[in-house]
């Protein structure tokens, strides 16, 4: 074969391989590897001067560098062409050729920061990726996440890196709350869920509850007129009372410290699912680098040993798992163990994490604003009077307006899953209509950033990125100014049939870690803290991860 023929040979052998990768979009390593190491080798062979190809290189360094800079350009070609179904969204180039910008802003943990600079620039639909939409349009997320919207997208297939075994396996995969994409699947995980977190369930963990709130208090009062870190602590007892509610007990943080490196591991494990989940593709090659996902599978095979141990042992009570586990169901086959085990992760990542930053932030609002804390602290001591009243009545703190507002304003500006609620439409279901007119491609991911949504003028204002609780009580501003609240818009715990289940529970926890605390202790921050670093050490790894947070406690003169 001649010199050009052989060049519009690996050129052609480029274009095929594109188009099927396109068309199948393969995930499985050795097909990927076939298409990619094949075509090149076949092509340096049939060249005039191949010989020896270990000996005399040149004929493979050819056809590779053909073969790869010709399924480059047609990649390119595509994704910025006019044929593209996504070409007439505004976006920038880094993000229309490639999810390797996104995932490379993810590892920065700012991903939340750059995709509202994006919507502030370009609108309320913007092209994030070579197949993705972000979409900052209240209108539309019924259609998105509502009852009738889309199931989840590929970004879930991205986070599975916990292995085969355990929270990793088939039966968990299919049937695992959070990463189950089919609806049915969906629809029935969250039944146990939904039976975990019914109002019965959720007041029979308020002992629980109350028992871990009180043993916060006394760990800070150790502490007293010292400088704290209340951001460890705060997940200290966060871990702690997720143990008692999942497992019936095992964690004890607050008492030991970390001594296992479990906080550790936890938030370790979710950085790499923050760039696998932007690139899902690369999951299947995770497997032959046993180095990588350390952490997440530590704390999977933690999960799993908890399991083993809430399975033997019991518990006095019935906590999150009898419910998970649900052996006494009528309508089906028992849960499968490994799906209990996924299950349990989910609820330690998403019951412990999320909850500890919301309370982390909202004492550092707080704090900043002492305007606030001041308000707070009055309604509070009106409420449950120091020394006569606890603040345990669940029913009477969800009834006290400034304390809502407080917490309200806190998720607005930092809600705990910044970013990444992503649906797509139902493979081989076509096109799908959002609201009217607006149609989404089969293919297409679509990405609600709340983060972005609660800094919109058009449903909080006025000045969206400021922290005024008050506009959560209705009227106006300083200024006169009339406040413009949007409920529709406020998806700190997301919406639809896959919103937070345990959405009841974390409000009750949060309402009373802070009434409690207010209660007990006078807080200022620590000498010295600059406040400006607590919005630049949060990071957006999936879930929001925050820095320390020095504060100073004084026991409350009585």
């Amino acid at each position: 074969m001649s010199l050009p023929n052989s060049a519009a040979t690996a050129l052609l052998a480029s274009l095929v391989c594109y188009l099927f990768l396109k068309r199948y979009e393969p995930t499985d390593v050795p097909l990927l590897v076939g298409g990619l190491v094949v075509p090149p080798l076949i092509v340096a062979f049939l060249q005039p001067d191949s010989g020896d190809i270990i000996l005399v290189p040149g004929s493979l360094l050819r056809s590779c560098s053909l073969y790869y800079s010709g399924l480059l350009f047609w990649i390119l070609a595509y994704r910025m062409s006019p044929l593209h179904p996504l070409s007439k969204y505004p976006g920038p180039i880094a993000c229309r050729i490639s999810k390797l910008w996104l995932t490379f802003i993810a590892s920065r943990g700012k991903l939340h920061v750059y995709v509202k600079e994006l919507h502030d620039a370009y609108g309320p639909v913007v092209r994030i990726g070579p197949n993705e939409l972000s979409i900052n349009e209240v209108s539309l997320v019924p259609s998105i996440l509502g009852a009738n919207g889309m199931p989840k997208g590929p970004l879930w297939d991205g986070r599975r890196i916990s292995g085969k075994k355990g929270p990793g396996s088939k039966e968990a995969v299919r049937g695992n709350l959070i990463g189950a994409r089919d609806l049915k699947l969906h629809a029935e995980a969250r039944k146990a869920w939904n039976k975990g977190f019914n109002p019965t369930a959720v007041k029979g963990y308020e002992p629980i509850l109350i028992r871990r709130v009180a043993q916060l208090v006394e760990s800070l009062r150790t502490q007293e007129t010292r400088s704290v870190n209340l951001s460890q602590w705060l997940s200290f007892f966060s871990f702690d009372f997720m143990g008692d509610m999942v497992f019936g007990g095992g964690f004890e943080l607050m008492r030991d410290g970390d001594k296992d490196g479990l906080w550790h591991k936890m938030e370790r494990g979710l950085y790499l699912p923050t760039l696998t989940q932007q690139i899902p593709w690369s999951i299947g090659f995770l497997p032959y680098f046993p180095m990588v996902g350390q952490e997440m599978k530590a704390l999977g095979k933690f999960a799993l040993d908890q399991a083993k141990r809430r399975l033997q042992e019991g518990s006095v009570h019935n906590d999150l798992f009898y419910y998970l586990i649900d052996d006494k169901r009528t309508d089906a086959e028992p849960y499968p163990f490994p799906l209990v085990v996924a299950n349990s992760v989910l609820a330690i990542i998403a019951g412990s994490d999320t909850s500890a930053t919301v309370l982390a932030n909202t004492f550092f609002f707080l704090l900043s604003h002492p305007e606030s804390y001041k308000r707070l602290q009055l309604e509070l001591d009106e409420a449950f009077p120091r020394e006569v009243k606890e603040p345990t009545d669940a029913a009477l703190l969800s009834s006290l307006p400034y304390l809502n507002a407080v917490i309200k304003e806190s998720l607005r500006l930092l809600p705990p899953v910044a970013t990444s609620l992503q649906r797509a439409p139902t493979v081989g279901t076509g096109d799908k209509v959002l609201g009217e007119d607006f149609i989404i491609p089969e293919g297409t991911s679509v990405v609600v950033p709340p983060y972005t949504m609660h800094r919109d003028t058009r449903y909080f204002s006025p000045r969206p990125d400021k922290y005024l609780p008050e506009r959560w009580l209705g009227g106006e501003d300083a200024t006169g100014t009339k406040f413009v609240v949007n409920e529709d818009a406020f998806i700190p715990f997301s919406t639809g049939p896959a919103n937070c289940a345990g959405k009841s529970l974390a409000m009750l926890e949060i309402r009373m870690v802070v009434a409690y605390v207010m209660q007990a202790f006078e807080l200022r921050f620590a000498e010295g803290y600059d406040e400006e670093r607590w919005e630049d050490e949060l990071k957006d790894y999936f879930v929001m991860q925050k820095g320390s947070l020095p504060v100073v406690v004084t026991s409350r003169a009585a």
